[in-house]
């Protein structure tokens, strides 16, 4: 069974223009909340159990989805202090039942190719990062590639075209291990930019349709890009 922990608990803030008191997941993106849709498009990619890491507004979010969604069994993990996305992942991976899980971004719709990065977890064992090629690359992670590896990670800042982290992982479950659990850290700061030194990450590049709601602009645009999703 394919498992999924999808991170949902933030504030929103650079959407509260648009979607004041709102849980940015549960902003409405052509008529349903956003993660109505990405919830949809990881059942229909064949996903049998979501974890969502919840904090701001847990409650708004599980009384909606319930139980059950899509024929997705949904398990709640809510945080009582943030905890980073390192710390909620961490928190998250103790109610995964597979030995590995995907890591999606709740605020992100990727259109990714799940049975190619499965397969390639199957094949090597090895974590995954999926990558996505932009024109520009300054709003996001950096990713340095070598091969079939990421030997690289860079935060923000760095203009031009590049391969940018799409904030979607494949790890075993016990992964971030190290780590105590309830400890808030960064998942890209302080665990990704040394992990990738010191150990194989592998790379999926993935070309499926991908678009950040974090931000207006593109909280906009995904009204007539994701509507029919």
């Amino acid at each position: 069974m394919l498992e999924a922990i999808v991170l949902a608990g933030g504030f929103g803030t650079r959407l509260r223009e648009l979607v004041p008191d709102t849980p940015k997941p549960m902003a409405l993106v052509a008529g349903r909340p956003f993660l109505d849709i990405l919830l949809t498009a990881l059942a229909n990619k064949g996903f049998g159990r979501v974890i969502l890491s919840l904090g701001y507004k847990a409650e708004e979010i599980s009384d909606y989805f319930g139980q059950r969604f899509c024929g997705l069994e949904l398990v709640y993990v809510v945080e009582t202090d943030p905890l980073g996305t390192g710390g909620a992942v961490r928190l998250a991976m103790e109610q995964c039942t597979q030995d590995h899980v995907f890591v999606f971004n709740g605020d992100t719709y990727l259109d990714l190719e799940v049975d190619a990065v499965e397969s390639q977890w199957q094949r090597t064992r090895r974590p995954i990062i999926v990558a996505r090629q932009v024109s520009e690359t300054e709003r996001y992670g950096r990713l340095a590639i070598d091969g079939d590896l990421v030997v690289g990670f860079n935060e923000k800042g760095i203009c031009g075209e590049g391969h940018i982290n799409a904030g979607c992982y494949l790890f075993a479950t016990g992964q971030l291990g190290e780590f105590a659990l309830d400890q808030p850290f960064s998942l890209e700061l302080d665990y990704l930019s040394r992990a990738v030194k010191k150990h194989k990450f592998g790379v999926h590049v993935t070309a499926g349709q991908f678009i950040d709601i974090g931000v207006p602009a593109d909280y906009l645009r995904a009204q007539s890009e994701l509507l029919g999703r």
